[in-house]
């Protein structure tokens, strides 16, 4: 996606070099969409793996981390691989990623030409594009303002804090000069579109039900679980997930009965739930429940979690298949896309470096994180002084 922008900023890059012209071009804002990512072919399976295993910001190893994370990668890419062979040859997290990133930067050179242009690119932490691609990417391009949107619509120092701290480290590496001006977008569990979007899509879901049991349909929140020794040094994490979820029912008037579960978990230690798979096994198998439907609340866009965990593990487990749904992912939501574009200039037009919440995040989660800062204005600045 990011080739179809290259012609238009060679014209600017023209422009500002002709020795006829005295056009200044304006300064182009990088907007970065960050996120997990995920292979985008099934050859990719192994390395993304062993970054994510690698990564000791979400699962800490200490000392053993770098063998425990190529034996666990070597163990577990066949059965992952086959997985993503089931959901059509890979993730297709990069495309979506990639499509809503470029169209919010359509939609911001219109509402927000003072920044303009903006341009799009996208920063996975264990998947291609990587951290330090896109880096390199950006200084070729000339950026010196960007805006690092974290993807985790709800804040975890597991999530959104690892990619902010690769994107500390990549800095140093290929940036040590710091030319580009960092801000962080760094959670946002009840912007409009966001709930407007996935309201929209319960409601479209909720339609598939007889008229006479709609009001009855059970609505479970399923959103990425996680491990509890992170939780238990403060994680924001839960709260976040729960406020995205009484916003969105709050916008359906509470129309009807409603939890937040877990999904994802791995390995033997405790984490969040209750699993949604345990409490939808649980209620479609009720007579007093006429169906469910299944939202993936913490994510924004179909991946392996949502086309082969619930569509495929999930569905293919249940007694009763017709009485459960699932709504549909934000993906190339209109909706959705057009809130993304608002938050940024929003963003923008603040002047804020990064949260209010941001600097406790790192105080609480940021004890075992090796090799980054120790406070975020080493990467994004020092912030402005918050005049709300």
């Amino acid at each position: 996606m990011l080739r179809r922008f290259k012609p238009r900023f060679a014209l600017y890059r023209a422009m500002s070099t002709s020795s006829t012209s005295t056009v200044t071009p304006p300064s182009p804002t990088g907007v970065v969409f960050m996120n997990m990512g995920g292979p985008s072919k099934v050859s990719e399976t192994h390395d993304f793996l062993l970054r994510l295993f690698s990564d000791g910001d979400i699962i800490p190893f200490g000392i053993f981390q770098k063998p425990l994370a190529h034996w666990i990668a070597s163990r577990r890419t066949p059965k992952v691989s086959h997985h993503y062979e089931e959901i059509g040859g890979g993730s297709p997290i990069r495309k979506w990623s990639e499509l809503q990133c470029a169209k919010v930067c359509e939609i911001l050179d219109k509402t927000n030409p003072e920044y303009a242009p903006h341009l799009p690119y996208v920063a996975f932490r264990y998947a291609n594009p990587l951290t330090e691609e896109t880096l390199v990417q950006m200084k070729k391009d000339g950026i010196k303002r960007a805006v690092a949107f974290s993807q985790y619509p709800q804040f975890s120092y597991a999530t959104s804090g690892s990619s902010m701290n690769e994107l500390y480290r990549q800095t140093l590496i290929h940036d040590p000069e710091r030319s580009i001006d960092w801000t962080f977008l760094d959670r946002w569990p009840q912007d409009k579109g966001l709930v407007n979007a996935f309201a929209n899509n319960i409601k479209e879901k909720l339609a598939e039900f007889p008229p006479e049991k709609r009001d009855d349909i059970v609505i479970l929140f399923s959103a990425h679980s996680l491990p509890m020794d992170i939780v238990n040094l403060g994680d924001s994490y839960p709260a976040e997930v729960a406020a995205t979820v009484y916003k969105i029912m709050e916008h359906l008037e509470f129309s009807n009965p409603y939890r937040l579960v877990w999904q994802s978990q791995v390995g033997p230690k405790a984490w969040l739930g209750g699993q949604t798979a345990k409490i939808v096994s649980k209620l479609e198998k009720r007579d007093d429940v006429p169906g469910i439907v299944l939202v993936p609340v913490a994510f924004t866009s179909d991946h392996i979690e949502t086309l082969h965990e619930i569509d495929i593990e999930l569905m293919g487990e249940i007694d009763h298949p017709n009485k459960v749904k699932r709504a549909e992912s934000l993906n190339g939501n209109e909706v959705f896309i057009e809130g993304l574009a608002e938050l940024v200039k929003e963003h923008l037009h603040s002047g804020k470096r990064y949260s209010k919440q941001l600097e406790l995040d790192c105080i609480l989660g940021g004890e075992r994180a090796q090799n980054t800062f120790k406070h975020p204005s080493e990467i994004f600045g020092k912030p402005k002084e918050d005049t709300k």
